[in-house]
């Protein structure tokens, strides 16, 4: 492994002592999945934090803690969940010997592989005090864990009012 060059720029503005350009503001996201592969739909509960927040232009951080939960945006519709179940099922198949099972032996190392390779996180814009999807397009959870899990998805929205 090598770290990565430093190959930007960070430019930054002196505000003036006291003020503070942009707000924080931070919620969670309460649910419990039913297990493996099921995909909750959280486009709802982002509406109502961003109400809550009174944020009106920024972005909004969705994070899951845990290394067995995913984020990604979808059109959530029963084909297309299907759908990606089977290709989550290809990318790290079920059956497999993963490693993570000789030291764990909790059968969950297909877990571990499919959510580092969605992805833990996903940042949205906001403008006019709303998450701009598509039409056809939702926010969603998914459960890579081999069991029912409780999860709290932390949600950060930083922007102005």
């Amino acid at each position: 492994m090598r770290k990565g060059a430093d190959r930007g720029s960070v430019v930054s503005e002196k505000q003036p002592s006291g003020q503070c350009p942009a707000a924080v503001f931070s919620g969670d996201i309460d649910l419990a999945s039913r297990g493996e592969l099921d995909m909750v739909d959280i486009t709802a509960g982002l509406e109502r934090l961003v109400d809550d927040s009174g944020i009106f232009s920024g972005v909004v951080n969705v994070f899951v803690p845990g290394a067995t939960g995913a984020l990604t945006t979808l059109e959530f519709e029963q084909g297309v969940v299907e759908d990606l179940r089977a290709a989550i099922g290809r990318m790290a198949p079920e059956g497999l010997e993963y490693r993570h099972h000789l030291k764990w032996d909790d059968g969950n190392g297909r877990s571990h592989v499919r959510a580092a390779l969605i992805g833990p996180s996903i940042t949205l814009p906001l403008r006019e005090g709303r998450i701009p999807t598509g039409t056809w397009q939702q926010v969603v959870f998914i459960e890579l864990d081999v069991r029912p899990r409780k999860r709290k998805l932390l949600v950060q929205i930083v922007g102005t009012r």
